[in-house]
């Protein structure tokens, strides 16, 4: 089994009836548990990130707000979370799982967090449900220990991710790339190094047919060290914030695909669940544990 990454801080106490699904984390791990997904021993568990990682990627003052729980009124709204300290540690938490998942995918090839994808976090703020990008700073520390020379990012989260392009915006080291409802939140994007805006609607047939072209071009272009990939399950035709149409098959088979074309090229894949919203925890949770079984028929 590909090694995969969870913190029992994923899941953070929120006010009863908050419209994210918290609950998604640790009804995730237990489907993993309890589908003999998780390797023997058990889930890896991260360190919080400290504050150096984050620095990497985000605004001292930011960084330092969210450290402090001063964030401003304004930005907590934006980022829609009440920015308590257990929301603070969750951030913490799955920021160090998407580190230590990709140091994990530099040794073993393929590693996978039970959280992470918070990709709406800029530089100089969170948003959207996201307080710090996960990913971004991963990928920064990777650089800055000099783990790797170039990094791709594959989103398919159905949001566009406008924070991992507004963090790297001039970076040649990082290639961004974004397969989004274009209609979607964010309403003002951040042009990623690739762009792709898809109708209402898309379903499995027609998106399939588009990742199938565009992610081996993406790999070339990108000549990466190491690749991750934000595997959002809201392009499901159910989710009830994503306006695509895609069916558990085919989420699973954009996961294989994906997973396949940057194995192939002999590539470690970084995997983060991304984002998913439903009122059925346990239905989301099982629709979120497509990427991790469909990555273990990798290993």
């Amino acid at each position: 089994m590909p090694p995969i990454v969870h913190h029992p801080a994923y899941h953070a106490e929120i006010p009863e009836g908050h419209r994210f699904p918290m609950g998604k984390f640790r009804r995730l791990a237990e489907v993993l548990a309890e589908e003999g997904l998780v390797a023997p021993g058990g889930f890896i568990v991260p360190a919080l990130a400290p504050d150096g990682w984050l620095r990497l990627a985000h605004d001292g003052a930011y960084v330092d707000q969210v450290l402090t729980a001063t964030v401003p009124d304004r930005i907590a709204r934006e980022i829609g979370f009440p920015m308590t300290e257990a929301v603070t540690t969750r951030a913490r938490a799955a920021t160090g799982g998407t580190v230590l998942a990709a140091r994990l995918a530099l040794e073993h090839g393929l590693a996978l967090n039970t959280a992470g994808g918070s990709h709406h976090a800029r530089r100089a703020h969170g948003a959207g449900f996201c307080v710090l990008n996960d990913v971004a700073v991963a990928a920064a520390v990777l650089l800055a220990d000099h783990d790797v020379r170039r990094v791709a990012v594959i989103d398919l989260d159905v949001h566009q991710g406008d924070g991992t392009a507004d963090v790297f915006a001039g970076d040649e080291r990082v290639f961004t790339v974004s397969v989004h409802a274009e209609r979607n939140y964010p309403v003002r994007k951040v042009p990623s190094s690739v762009d792709v805006g898809l109708p209402d609607a898309v379903g499995d047939a027609d998106y399939l047919a588009m990742l199938a072209e565009l992610v081996p071009a993406v790999l070339d272009r990108a000549r990466a060290d190491v690749v991750f990939y934000n595997a959002g399950v809201d392009p499901h035709a159910d989710d009830r914030l994503g306006r695509l149409a895609l069916s558990d098959t085919g989420l699973a088979e954009r996961d294989r695909r994906v997973i396949g074309a940057v194995r192939e090229r002999g590539l470690p894949l970084v995997g983060v669940i991304g984002g998913g919203y439903e009122a059925d925890v346990d239905r989301l949770a099982r629709r979120h544990a497509i990427l991790h079984r469909t990555a273990a028929e990798f290993d």
